[in-house]
């Protein structure tokens, strides 16, 4: 799978996002002829080699026939219907769109304006050059052929900027705004004065489009995309990392909880087990070891999303005797798998079916569908199990899987 990676080197704003994209291999005139399908005066990017601080990348400037991208004023219902009445492919029509709702909302937030109020002025962000970054972005992800894109943490600047309301911080409203909407992570740069890194257009595109993890990935090639700035002190630089999806992927977020248990009933250690699984533990499992005083004991081990770590804590405090937790981060090898119906002689069961390099390499029946036939049918459980496991490997194992992203 093509993947891409966005790093913040020093910011991001939807100029910058394409000036990454062109230095990373797509060629002006192929992201103009996507341009050219909306419905907007004709658009000339104009690109220069240039260097920020020590890096080098394309610095990137848009005109239109009528003049300058950015004094050219639209509203939201401009943006949705320029895009709705553009030649665009579908994805790209409908991801351009989905940034542009994301904008409108994060203005609506940052405003105080409900869904029935009428849409407030996009302001800075109401230029044709806000759409031209926007749908430049998505289309020159797609001309690069990238099926799924990751982030950095947003970088959020530091002291104040002159905006149409006034000064603001060099965070903006728009851009803490799209960052807590998305969950996102952010980090304050270590530079002292930055200003404006990130753009709030440059955030709905990424908070939008991206997943905020690094993959493991075969790197192919890098663009750099420069701001107008050029400060001593940091390169005013995104970067987009371009190449191939590792097939097994080490997944982190994933926190491990043990604690030792001497004076807890085997009743009581289900009773927890069965709460971790509902409040969503990917596993939990008991150990038998020996602790102080030569007493038999327990080990509980418990591997939990990293959200729901507190959650998962707190369960352990009220429903155990332990009077301390002990956690770790854990990284996982993670295969991919989906599940699959497969034809049987009882009919269509599924399975989950296990993915490496995107083909089928294993296929397991689900259990409660073959107990639930089994019980029905006054049949043998494993007899049951091992005919759909017979069909599934027949009808499945080898088959290559297309990618749906």
């Amino acid at each position: 799978m093509r993947v891409g990676y966005i790093h913040m080197i020093g910011g991001a704003s939807g100029d910058m996002l394409l000036g990454a994209i062109l230095d990373a291999g797509v060629t002006v005139e192929a992201l103009q002829a996507e341009l050219a399908k909306l419905p907007i005066p004709d658009c000339t990017i104009t690109t220069k080699q240039d260097r920020r601080g020590g890096l080098q990348g394309l610095h990137v400037t848009l005109q239109t026939s009528t003049g300058e991208a950015e004094s050219v004023r639209m509203g939201w219902e401009d943006f949705a219907s320029t895009i709705a009445a553009s030649s665009l492919s579908t994805p790209v029509a409908q991801k351009s769109q989905a940034v542009i709702r994301r904008l409108e909302q994060a203005e609506r937030k940052v405003h105080r304006s409900g869904a029935e109020d009428p849409s407030p002025h996009p302001h800075e962000l109401g230029t044709m050059d806000t759409l031209i970054d926007v749908v430049g972005t998505v289309a020159g992800l797609e001309l690069l052929g990238i099926e799924r894109l990751y982030s950095s943490a947003i970088p959020m600047g530091s002291g104040v900027f002159k905006a149409a309301h006034g000064p603001l911080p060099a965070a903006a409203p728009a851009t803490v705004e799209l960052a807590a909407m998305a969950n996102a992570p952010v980090t304050t740069p270590p530079n002292g004065y930055t200003g404006e890194l990130v753009t709030p257009t440059g955030a709905a595109i990424v908070t939008e489009l991206a997943e905020f993890t690094r993959p493991a990935m075969r790197l192919n090639k890098v663009g750099y995309g420069l701001g107008t700035r050029n400060p001593d002190t940091y390169p005013n630089t995104v970067a987009l990392w371009v190449g191939e999806l590792e097939s097994i992927q080490a997944s982190s977020g994933v926190v491990m909880l043990e604690t030792n248990v001497d004076d807890i009933s085997p009743q009581i250690l289900g009773y927890v087990q069965e709460r971790l699984f509902t409040l969503g533990a990917m596993d939990v499992w008991h150990t038998p070891i020996q602790m102080k005083k030569n007493r038999p004991g327990v080990l509980l081990s418990v591997l939990v999303p990293e959200s729901l770590e507190g959650q998962a804590v707190a369960l352990l405090f009220r429903e155990t005797s332990t009077l301390g937790v002990r956690r770790r981060d854990v990284d996982r090898h993670v295969a991919d798998r989906e599940m699959r119906d497969v034809d049987t002689d009882f009919g269509k069961v599924p399975v989950k079916v296990k993915l490496l390099d995107g083909a089928i390499v294993a296929a397991v029946p689900e259990y409660d569908v073959c107990r639930a036939i089994a019980l029905e049918k006054g049949i043998a459980l494993q007899e049951v199990m091992a005919q759909v496991t017979q069909s599934a490997r027949q009808q499945l194992i080898g088959e290559a899987i297309p990618s749906s992203l």
